[in-house]
């Protein structure tokens, strides 16, 4: 089982057989535009008309981070109310406050908390080339966001570029820090990819993923058993044979 379409082509073309996708979920629950905090934002510094770009994940080279500072440089030079806030912690976090002193470093946050920090902004920025699936993507998704990503795992599965989302060519960063800043005009459009974000993934709350994975298991089951009559009826008429 692996999470993505692509993945199951990559590994197909491997010479891996018999596989499925079973995509990972996410609590629809927890995460949900109803969390959006006038309140939090106010503790960012953020009006109710105040635009609000979000990372969450890891803080670390291998986030793709430079593209993050350059996308946020040209969400600001055209709205310079713009705020950009930081949830996460690791290696780079001193170096990047140094750079940043106008963002807002929230740290990790979990549950509730969490999920307040996901719907109380306006657009998910997530410039990772290294995900295996991203599940902040969806988390960002089902929270009412639009997200910022490039062409790859479950970013590429679920954005529909300009509907529900924007996807930029793999390793295009030219593209993405130019799409950010291409935002700033397009006032409406965040509220309108939020809403169909979260539109897109309901259909993978738990329960419909867990289902999908007994489905997986029960065909796994049948096969064995089928092959197993299978070599049982072969093996008697060979027998029978003799």
């Amino acid at each position: 089982m692996v999470p993505t379409e692509s993945l199951r082509q990559e590994l197909a073309n491997s010479g891996f057989q018999r596989l499925s996708v079973v995509s990972r979920g996410v609590d629809i629950g927890l995460f949900s535009p109803k969390r959006r905090c006038e309140a939090l934002r106010g503790q960012w510094g953020a009006s109710k008309d105040d635009f609000v770009a979000l990372y969450v994940g890891r803080l670390a080279p291998e986030k793709n981070l430079e593209v993050l500072i350059a996308s946020f440089a040209s969400i600001k030079a055209g709205r310079p109310n713009a705020r950009l806030v930081v949830v996460g912690d690791g290696p780079a976090r001193a170096e990047l406050e140094q750079r940043m002193p106008y963002a807002v470093f929230a740290g990790q946050r979990r549950g509730e908390d969490l999920a307040a920090h996901y719907a109380s902004a306006d657009l998910f920025v997530f410039p990772s080339l290294t995900e295996t699936f991203g599940n902040v993507t969806v988390e960002a998704m089902a929270s009412g966001l639009p997200v910022l990503a490039f062409d790859h795992a479950a970013a590429s599965e679920l954005i529909t570029s300009g509907e529900n989302g924007l996807l930029i060519r793999f390793g295009n960063s030219a593209a993405f820090v130019d799409t950010a800043a291409s935002l700033v005009g397009k006032r409406q459009w965040p509220q309108y990819m939020g809403d169909r974000a979260h539109g897109k993934v309901a259909a993978l709350d738990w329960e419909q993923v867990v289902l999908r994975f007994e489905q997986v298991l029960l065909r796994t089951i049948d096969e064995v058993q089928q092959h197993g009559l299978l070599t049982a009826t072969l093996h008697a008429g060979s027998v029978q044979s003799l």
